[in-house]
Formats: structure tokens, C-alpha cells, sequence
């Protein structure tokens, strides 16, 4: 059907299909969560927040478990080495997301203001953690993570938790913030009214601001930092193995792609675009087309990285030899093969039934509602 080089290029595309599914789709959950307790004022306010998210934010998640999944069988040295060397990072975002089921359950059930509030800031803290620690993540994979791989192929991690959060990997994570933020109030305000609908408005363009400002600030950082190049003749079709190439460090070495390839540049311009025009339309128009702008930023924003690093996935800061590239880090070709089958048969599969759900809970939530239907919903 494909060869081996070209189905590693269609894996690689997929992650990142994946990934940007995962941050489209959970991203307005994750801000919606990180924004409840500034943003509703009110108990029935806070309700009604989180009963926006509540229908769909289970069925959102499956793109996470799709892009683990996606990275665990096409991308095995890649699933190795992240998911050991961020072990600590990964816990924390797998408890957090434990929480917010949790507090979404026990906020409805408690009788007391005390417990209310404490059960708000946990779902708080559901949305926080998980959006900083990827964005922290996505900085570290630019900077290169240190691992390292023996003559057998055993992977050693060098690093530190607390090493993941240097000043650019932060700044990522604040961009990684910003940007669901702007997502979520453009999704809130679509689903509120009256004064919970005039603050999420303000809440997209403020926190749209926020995203080109940061997102330019990490754009202009990457200049200065150590990227990553490979010297050495690689066959784009041969047995996946790490150690045979040579990697050198060279500053700045990120932006080559855009002036070997200029139709790179549509990702960051998308990014920008994207956030600007989130900006402009969410003070002028309650059209759910909005929300498409801030799709299309995040779309953008996550380009930017796979394409500055291609084909780069993830580098080692340690060892850069042992770099992992799309040409030497997937898994078998009948792998790949089979994978992709099963991927054009479910995936159009999943996206039906996630606008089926989306069909189905359509329209704004309401007081109204929820006194209605006090018993069925959070």
C-alpha cells in the first residue's frame, strides 16, 4: 500500500492530528475548569459552568487515550522514553484528571459552603495541572530531554522533575494556559448568558492577547536556544535504530525548516491568526464560528512545534546521537500497515459520534435548565 517512508510520514502526521484533537476538544474542558472559580460568582454560576462540560468532557478525553495509545504502537521508543522520563510529570496529570470526575461528583453532593469551595478549587486544579505540565512538556522536548540509549538499546534517564521546569519550558506552559483559556471562554460564551456570557467574552480576548504575546515571546527565545541537526546519511526506510546517525547542536537550528520550506510559515501565521482574529470576533459576534478561530490558533500553535522540529520527535540533551527522528524510532512497517487500517475505520467513527453528542447537547445552559433537570445534572 505505502512504503515505509511515507507511512512514517503519515504516523507522524497523525500524532500530531491527535494531539491537536486532544487540545481542541479537551482544551475547553481543562479551561473551563481553570476558570470557574474566577469567572462565576455565584453558585448557580458555577453550576452552570461546569454543566457546559459536563455532557461531552468524558468523550473529549478519548483523544488523549488515542494519542497515548497512537505513541505507545507507531512510536515505541518515543512512548519509552517520555513516559519513563516524565514519569513523575505524567502522575500528576493522570491525577488530576482522576480529580476532576471526582469533583465534579462530590461539589453537587456537598452540603456546605466550606466543602463547596473546596471542591471548586479541586476542579480548579484538574484544569490547571494537566494544561501547564503538557505545555511544560512540549518546552523540554524543544530544549531536548536527557536520556540516553546503552549498545542493547536499555534507555537511561538523566534528568530531574523539578530540572522540567526551567524558565522556557514555564513560559511554554503558560502559553499552553493562555491558549485553552481563550478556547474555553469562547466556548462558555456560546453556551451562558446574559453577565456569565459578557465575562467569558472578555475572558477569550483578554486571554487571546495573552496567547500571541507568549506565543511570540517562545518564538523569539527558540532563536537563542540549542536545536538540533543531523550530519550523518539516515535511509528514511530502513530498520528503526536509534543509534545510527550523528546529531550536532547549533542555536537557532529550529527556524531552518521555515527558510528550507516557506509553507511552514502558514503554521505560526495560523497561530497568530487564529488568536487575533478569536480576539476581534468575540466581541462583536455569538456565532459558534467563533470558536473556529480559536481552533484554528491552537491548530497553529501546535504546527509550529512538529514542524520547527521535524524530523525530530524527541532529541536527547545528554546524547544527541541518540536523537529520536520519524526515521528511526517507529515501529514495524506491517505495524504501521495495520494501525493505519484500523485508524481509517474507527477514526471516522469517533468523529461522528463526537458531533452526534455535540448535536445532541447543543444550545445554552441555562438556570432555568438546571433547576429543571436538578437531579440529572452536576
Amino acid at each position: 500500500m505505502f512504503d515505509y517512508e511515507v507511512l512514517r510520514i503519515i504516523w507522524w502526521v497523525l500524532l500530531g492530528v491527535l494531539l491537536i484533537g486532544f487540545a481542541i476538544m479537551d482544551g475547553f474542558d481543562l479551561g473551563a475548569a481553570i476558570a470557574l472559580p474566577f469567572i462565576a460568582k455565584t453558585d448557580v454560576e458555577r453550576r452552570l459552568v461546569i454543566n457546559t462540560v459536563g455532557p461531552v468532557w468524558e468523550g473529549n478525553q478519548v483523544w488523549f487515550v488515542l494519542g497515548g495509545g497512537a505513541i505507545f504502537a507507531a512510536w515505541p521508543y518515543v512512548y519509552a522514553v517520555s513516559f519513563s522520563g516524565f514519569y513523575l510529570a505524567m502522575l500528576l496529570i493522570l491525577w488530576a484528571l482522576i480529580l476532576r470526575p471526582v469533583a465534579f461528583t462530590f461539589r453537587g453532593k456537598a452540603t456546605g459552603q466550606t466543602w463547596t469551595t473546596v471542591w471548586d478549587w479541586a476542579i480548579f486544579i484538574s484544569g490547571f495541572v494537566p494544561a501547564l505540565i503538557f505545555g511544560v512538556a512540549v518546552g523540554n522536548v524543544l530544549q531536548g530531554v536527557p536520556f540516553q540509549f546503552d549498545d542493547s538499546l536499555q534507555m537511561v534517564y538523566t534528568g530531574s522533575f523539578f530540572a522540567l521546569l526551567n524558565p522556557f519550558a514555564l513560559l511554554c506552559g503558560l502559553l499552553s494556559v493562555a491558549m485553552l483559556l481563550m478556547h474555553a471562554g469562547i466556548y462558555l460564551s456560546i453556551k451562558t448568558e446574559d453577565v456569565l456570557h459578557e465575562r467569558s467574552g472578555k475572558m477569550a480576548r483578554f486571554f487571546g492577547i495573552l496567547t500571541i504575546v507568549l506565543f511570540a515571546a517562545a518564538g523569539c527565545w527558540i532563536a537563542f536556544i540549542n536545536g538540533y541537526e543531523v550530519t550523518s546519511v539516515l535511509a528514511h526506510d530502513g530498520p528503526s535504530n536509534p543509534l545510527h546517525k550523528e546529531v550536532i547542536l547549533t542555536s537557532g537550528i529550529w527556524l531552518q525548516n521555515y527558510h528550507a520550506y516557506p509553507w511552514m510559515l502558514t503554521a505560526p501565521i495560523l497561530g497568530f491568526l487564529g488568536a487575533g482574529l478569536t480576539v476581534m470576533l468575540a466581541r462583536k459576534s455569538n456565532s459558534k464560528s467563533v470558536i473556529l478561530a480559536s481552533a484554528i490558533s491552537i491548530f497553529g500553535i501546535i504546527s509550529t512545534v512538529g514542524l520547527s522540529m521535524f524530523p525530530f520527535i524527541l532529541p536527547s540533551s545528554s546524547m544527541p546521537n541518540v536523537s529520536l527522528l520519524v526515521w528511526d524510532a517507529s515501529s514495524s512497517k506491517l505495524t504501521l500497515q495495520i494501525m493505519l487500517f484500523a485508524t481509517v475505520v474507527f477514526l471516522p467513527i469517533i468523529l461522528l459520534y463526537t458531533a452526534y453528542v455535540f448535536r445532541v447537547f447543543r444550545g445554552k445552559v441555562t438556570a432555568e435548565y438546571l433547576e429543571t433537570n436538578s437531579k440529572n445534572l452536576y
